[in-house]
């Protein structure tokens, strides 16, 4: 039986049609979506040496977790523009860190950091001088990509003071490729008894990926498309749906399921941290040799900060911040949370009245090595918890998620002001001290 050779003429109209079709509710979502100012800008690229970095010029809303307007500035920093040459008798702060100076939950103004240079001009705690503070705060960031920032980006702009903000909740996960569980950045591990960089994430298929003309295109369409970040939105919240339903749903394998030798040999190792979550064991003392270097490879780049800062004539000071557990309004909640992991006994020469002295472990621990190494440390999270217990207030989280996840406007506003108390005041925080 012949095929009749006007049908395959006959289906080109049509699917031009469907094609035509498609491409026009295209066009109409993308307007759509624009005039309702519906917008998930990609802010972040790939960066050679820290594996991405914010997208310089990026800015659109940010809604994940509170709601802002952010623009990232010409150099990538989340931060209004600032000179190359330092101003005539101005003192500058460069901030280091992660999500918590990145701030995209709140306006810029309302920054911790902001907050800070506002404080200190009006207290003229830099003797007649100006104040001026750059943040160089990336989401994400451990105290790796965090020490070859400074190394990179930070001296072009001539710091008198070096300020890094420490995230206990991570930040020492975040140096350690095993409790990190990435191999999309660079670390650093001891070799010889050196701290060396490990940038072996340069020769991941995905990094290598990620820096073809491809890549390079897709990323484009997602910055100037509507549509397509919608998509992206809808496709996480489905990841998140699902992974909320399987964990309710009590589908973890049961004992001796797992059919790995190796991996059966990690799991007597990682089995407490499975319980209890990764970020949370940063209140014990470390019972393993992963944490173990963990803490050694986190406190060896804060040495190794000091010793880069020191080198370039500047002042060298760390902040350690606060976690949502320590700083829980009510006794009986953070108490709850102690007795929860396992960790209201822990000891502390410094704990907050009336606490659970293990919720301030990682603060102690980095203040002990400021005391041996001669670095400046600042612990916010006590005095955030005083306020927060004297005002019955939260200062971490938004809306339904409130006390989880970062710093809220109240929170940004007291670590500020808190920061510029120690800073305007005498001590070895004070910076009327800079030449």
């Amino acid at each position: 039986m012949s095929q009749n050779p006007r049908r395959p003429r006959r289906l080109i109209p049509k699917l031009l049609l469907i094609v035509f079709g498609v491409l026009f509710g295209i066009i109409i979502a993308e307007g759509t979506l624009r005039i309702a100012g519906y917008s998930y800008p990609l802010f972040y690229q790939p960066d050679y040496s820290r594996g991405y970095a914010l997208r310089p010029r990026a800015e659109g809303w940010y809604r994940l977790e509170g709601q802002s307007y952010v623009r990232i500035n010409s150099d990538g920093l989340r931060d209004r523009e600032h000179s190359l040459t330092k101003p005539h008798n101005t003192v500058r702060i460069a901030v280091l860190g992660d999500s918590y100076p990145e701030a995209l939950q709140v306006s810029l103004e309302q920054s911790f950091w902001a907050v800070l240079e506002k404080k200190l001009n009006e207290c003229d705690a830099s003797g007649g001088r100006d104040v001026e503070i750059i943040n160089f705060g990336v989401s994400g960031y451990g105290t790796a990509q965090q020490l070859i920032t400074l190394k990179e980006q930070v001296w072009k702009y001539s710091p008198d003071i070096v300020m890094l903000t420490v995230t206990t909740a991570n930040d020492i996960t975040d140096n350690s490729r095993v409790l990190k569980k990435t191999n999309e950045i660079p670390y650093f591990v001891y070799q010889n008894n050196q701290l060396t960089l490990d940038d072996a994430f340069k020769r991941t298929r995905s990094f290598r990926w990620s820096q073809s003309s491809i890549s390079s295109l897709a990323r484009a369409l997602r910055v100037h498309s509507r549509v397509i970040q919608a998509g992206i939105q809808a496709h996480r919240g489905l990841k998140v749906a699902t992974e909320s339903w399987r964990v309710s749903g009590g589908e973890a394998l049961p004992p001796g399921s797992n059919k790995n030798p190796e991996s059966a040999a990690k799991a007597d190792l990682f089995s407490r941290s499975d319980e209890l979550g990764p970020d949370n064991l940063v209140y014990l003392e470390p019972s393993n040799a992963v944490w173990n270097d963990a803490w050694r490879v986190t406190e060896g780049l804060m040495v190794a900060m000091r010793d880069e800062v020191r080198a370039r004539g500047a002042k060298f000071v760390v902040v350690t911040l606060s976690n949502g557990p320590q700083v829980l309004p009510t006794r009986e909640a953070r108490e709850h949370f102690a007795k929860r992991f396992g960790i209201i006994d822990q000891a502390s020469a410094a704990a907050a009245p009336g606490t659970s002295a293990g919720l301030f472990y990682p603060d102690n621990r980095i203040k002990s090595l400021g005391l041996r190494e001669q670095i400046p440390v600042i612990t916010l999270a006590p005095e955030l918890l005083e306020f927060a217990e004297r005002n019955r207030t939260w200062i971490h989280g938004f809306g339904a998620n409130i006390g989880n996840g970062h710093w809220n406007e109240t929170g940004h506003r007291v670590a500020g002001e808190v920061l510029a108390q120690k800073m305007c005041g005498g001590g070895p925080f004070q910076i009327a001290s800079v030449p």
